[in-house]
């Protein structure tokens, strides 16, 4: 018997989605990380004092930038962090205070120390927490618990474990 059926089914979706994350991850190369799919790509670049930023556009470009592993990678380590700092109820990173880790096996490493902070909260959650309300800004009634933030983050994991696997897909490919 279940103890929380709804924390558990959100759990079992974040784990499955891992694990098609981590197929990936494993077998990404460090040069995978900054290899630019297209002319227009939007990857990460160190500044002048070694931090590695993203590209970014405050209203999204047309055509839309084909981003590259490392920029995908960022993009997950900002969300990510930010809403494990709104379900802990602590005052998220800006955005442009979020910087990459500078290489692929550190971003991987980012990646997974992440996962154990989202699986710490994941644990904790009981239906009463899901009910709550969350604070996530792009969350607007009647979609603004904490349990549509976790159905959020798992949805939004997918969908970028597909960019990364489709792209590193593509430049395995392409080296041939």
């Amino acid at each position: 018997m279940m103890s929380n059926p709804r924390c558990e089914l959100l759990r079992w979706q974040f784990d499955m989605t891992w694990s098609l994350f981590d197929y990936h991850l494993v077998r990404l190369a460090p040069d995978d990380f900054l290899w630019e799919p297209a002319d227009l790509s939007w990857t990460v670049r160190p500044d002048s004092a070694g931090n590695w930023l993203p590209d970014w556009a405050d209203t999204e470009p047309d055509p839309v930038p084909v981003p590259t592993i490392g920029w995908v990678s960022w993009h997950i380590g900002w969300w990510w962090g930010t809403a494990i700092d709104h379900v802990r109820g602590r005052t998220p990173r800006d955005r442009a205070d979020v910087t990459w880790p500078g290489s692929g096996p550190a971003a991987v490493t980012w990646l997974q120390e992440l996962r154990t902070q989202w699986l710490a909260v994941l644990d904790e959650l009981t239906d009463a927490d899901l009910d709550a309300v969350s604070t996530l800004p792009w969350q607007t009634p009647p979609d603004n618990t904490v349990g549509h933030t976790v159905a959020w983050l798992n949805a939004e994991l997918m969908k970028n474990v597909a960019e990364i696997g489709q792209l590193r897909l593509i430049r395995a490919a392409s080296k041939r």
